[in-house]
């Protein structure tokens, strides 16, 4: 068979292939059948006890056999009924996991009407106000942690973080006088400016879920999954934008590693760190405030012009034909370049 015969065979092959695929389709939906069950009469007869738990479930997000782990210090429970007196308490401390046994609405409780009984085993058990009891503890799920942890300490870790970038970045900066930022003196490579973005249009999007929908948020919170597709519009997009952002970030640091030596690149990673930790904070504070809404468009071209600027003045080393961004020493092999 010639090479003229082989795409005319292919194709009348591929088109007999499909035409019985088709045919077992058509063939299957003849002879389905469809079985209509019975509706149950009591298929929504549910107790008061269930509704009561439905409703409350609707509203707080959590219901009994939730699990929960102490974050803060301790926790103090009445062993006996809120209406009970005298009564006694006991003492869970950080770390233990508690589940929800009970839960009991006292409407005379000018303080918090919400009670709640945990347990942390069958002899340790006792009851706290909604209030009191969500304070001290968090879902028991990783990424409800570590939404409560950043929530807690982020901007402590992000003045501890730039203290130090910032410090490292002008000593190699006084050494050198020409280390890459991305923005400013960046590499001629769009990823970095599109994690940037990312982070400022991932921000925006977090503060707008907080200042329009809190509620979906805390339901998120309390039940969360890194599914964007059995998450409502808003929060898919949040969680896309996520999976983007680690993506991403592993394209910029496999593309960092080939364009800079090991010293230059690390420095260049922290000076992107430190500016999305700016880009974080910056977009979702002031979105808060609907400032957030106007200066994203304007931050987004100020990144593609700067972004522009930094393809449009290459130059290509004479001995290695490394990438430069200007005439000098090549920070491949050390040439200098007129």
């Amino acid at each position: 068979m010639n090479q003229k015969q082989i795409f005319p065979f292919l194709a009348n092959r591929l088109a007999l292939l499909l035409g019985r695929m088709l045919a077992v389709v058509l063939l299957c939906s003849t002879v389905s059948c469809y079985h209509q069950s019975q509706q149950s009469p009591d298929a929504w007869n549910l107790t008061d006890d269930q509704l009561d738990s439905i409703s409350f479930y609707t509203t707080h997000h959590y219901a009994q056999n939730f699990n929960f782990v102490v974050v803060g210090d301790s926790l103090e429970l009445m062993t006996q009924a809120p209406d009970e007196v005298p009564y006694d308490s006991l003492m869970v401390y950080r770390g233990d996991r508690l589940v929800v046994a009970e839960i009991m609405t006292i409407p005379s409780d000018t303080i918090d009407s919400v009670w709640v009984k945990v347990a942390r085993d069958q002899l340790s058990q006792g009851w706290v106000r909604e209030q009191q009891l969500l304070s001290k503890v968090a879902p028991d799920d990783p990424i409800s942690q570590f939404i409560s942890f950043f929530s807690d300490t982020h901007l402590l870790i992000f003045l501890a973080f730039m203290a130090v970038v910032l410090a490292v970045y002008s000593l190699f900066r006084l050494n050198r006088r020409h280390a890459y930022i991305v923005h400013f003196h960046d590499i001629p490579s769009i990823y970095p400016t599109m994690l940037a973005l990312l982070v400022s249009a991932s921000a925006m999007v977090y503060s707008s879920i907080q200042l329009f929908a809190p509620e979906s948020w805390r339901h998120f919170y309390y039940n969360p999954t890194l599914n964007p597709f059995a998450l409502p519009p808003h929060l898919s997009l949040f969680m896309s934008m996520v999976w983007a952002l680690v993506v991403v970030s592993l394209a910029v640091v496999d593309d960092t590693l080939r364009r800079l030596p090991w010293s230059g690149a690390l420095l260049y990673l922290c000076g992107l760190a430190a500016v999305c930790a700016v880009d974080y904070v910056v977009f979702s504070v002031s979105t808060l405030y609907y400032i957030g809404y106007i200066l994203l468009p304007v931050y987004v071209v100020f990144a593609l012009r700067c972004l522009r600027l930094s393809f449009g003045h290459r130059c290509i080393c004479g001995r290695c034909g490394a990438e430069l961004s200007e005439k000098g020493i090549c920070p491949q092999c050390g040439a200098m370049n007129i």
